[in-house]
């Protein structure tokens, strides 16, 4: 029995919310970095913020293939709802913190409690959306992901608001997401069997460890998914404080120069990217795999540029180019994935994706911090990330799929 497409959007539109959540509730502290670390002396460095933000990563990344096998082997409903639950419950304890420690503490809660969405949330869809609306229905949600970063980019006026501060928006954010878990457990579903689910059971964990990693194909596409994630995690968390310092304006102008106008183009870039994959779908099996290069091809340059730019003009104009590129690469990963291993490993392939990927965001993100401290120039370091996703390019062309996961009514001609 096939998902019925109202069902399979509903699924999208109820998600769509969390996903904006999910990263609101990450993007905030990046855009409040100057009141955090004024309100909490005890950070002290930039090697500490980027150590806490790394632990957020790193604790995230352990967990991602966990959370990925509860959804495969259990419940994908339940596991969302859960999830989004106990990080909005974090999330208003963030706002009570009085020391570092305590602040990493709940960063690290923060990486416990999110690990479990992502993964199951993409394999849900990708589960009701088996034809030739996949790229599309990931490409949507991933433009509520993009939206809660821009929100989280406005954090920064909040945050130097003195009716406000970033105490007040932390626990604001908590208790929205405490009281939408509740309709969200109510009407999300999960899908119906499915003439696309093997009769194979499900794996035991290293049953699934060893399927997926004697897949060559998901080798690559881990290494795909990790390489220009480097760039984009410092991106996301580093950039409203790079613009600040750079070009010597306001934290709030900071936050919302470093976020809203690329993420807004990573919309254009997801829709479009969806549209275009979905489309190329139709006459190639391979149609999706193009669409994602393409705009890894956008991401190159905008890194490069970013790290050169000589006035905020310049650096706003090359990252709005990164977030084309990174939105038509973000929503097409899912998809490629469901393309090369079956969709009973789909979200614990995901977690394993971010296990890799976002590892190697937090070691980034630390790292930046260090040579930020000891004042690396920035065309350096961004000069470095875009050579890693040059070599992306190569890595997503070499990658195959399977002729039996790709559903016939995807493509028109062979």
């Amino acid at each position: 029995m096939q998902p019925t497409p109202r069902t399979a959007w509903l699924v999208v539109a109820l998600l769509m919310p969390v996903a904006l959540l999910n990263y609101l509730d990450r993007q905030m502290l990046a855009s409040m970095q100057a009141s955090v670390m004024s309100d909490i002396p005890s950070i002290g460095t930039q090697a500490n913020w980027g150590l806490m933000l790394g632990q957020f990563k790193w604790v995230y990344a352990f967990l991602s293939p966990v959370g990925g096998y509860v959804a495969d082997r259990f419940s994908r409903r339940l596991t969302i709802g859960g999830s989004l639950f106990v990080w909005s419950a974090v999330t208003w304890g963030t706002g009570q913190v009085t020391t570092f420690d305590e602040l990493l503490w709940a960063r690290s809660l923060m990486g416990i409690s999110e690990a479990f969405y992502i993964p199951a949330a993409l394999a849900l869809i990708a589960d009701h959306h088996t034809g030739r609306t996949r790229s599309r229905a990931v490409g949507l949600h991933q433009v509520a992901i993009y939206l809660g970063v821009i929100t989280g980019g406005f954090g920064g006026y909040a945050a130097a608001d003195p009716n406000l501060g970033w105490r007040f928006a932390f626990t604001i954010c908590g208790g929205l997401g405490m009281l939408y878990a509740v309709p969200l457990l109510i009407l999300l579903r999960n899908p119906p069997k499915s003439e696309e689910r093997s009769p194979a059971p499900t794996a035991s964990p290293l049953g699934a460890l060893r399927e997926l990693f004697a897949n060559r194909s998901f080798i690559l596409l881990v290494l795909y998914f990790t390489l220009p994630a480097m760039a984009g995690w410092v991106v996301r968390d580093w950039m409203p404080s790079i613009l600040r310092k750079q070009f010597d304006i306001g934290q709030g102008r900071a936050g919302v120069a470093a976020t809203l106008y690329w993420q807004v183009a990573a919309i254009i870039g997801a829709v479009g990217g969806g549209w275009l994959a979905d489309g190329w779908m139709r006459k190639n099996p391979r149609g999706r795999i193009y669409a994602s290069a393409i705009g890894m091809s956008l991401i190159v340059p905008a890194i490069f540029g970013v790290g050169n730019a000589g006035s905020l003009v310049v650096a706003v104009a090359f990252l709005i180019l990164f977030g084309l590129g990174w939105g038509i690469f973000d929503g097409n990963n899912m998809p490629i994935l469901s393309q090369i291993v079956r969709p009973e490993l789909r979200a614990t392939g995901y977690g394993l994706m971010n296990f890799v990927s976002i590892s190697c965001g937090g070691l980034a993100d630390w790292g930046f911090g260090l040579m930020r401290d000891r004042q690396i120039s920035l065309n350096v370091s961004f000069g470095a990330f875009a050579s890693l996703a040059v070599f992306s390019v190569v890595l997503v062309l070499l990658i195959k799929p399977r002729n039996d996961l790709t559903s016939e009514s995807d493509i028109l001609i062979r």
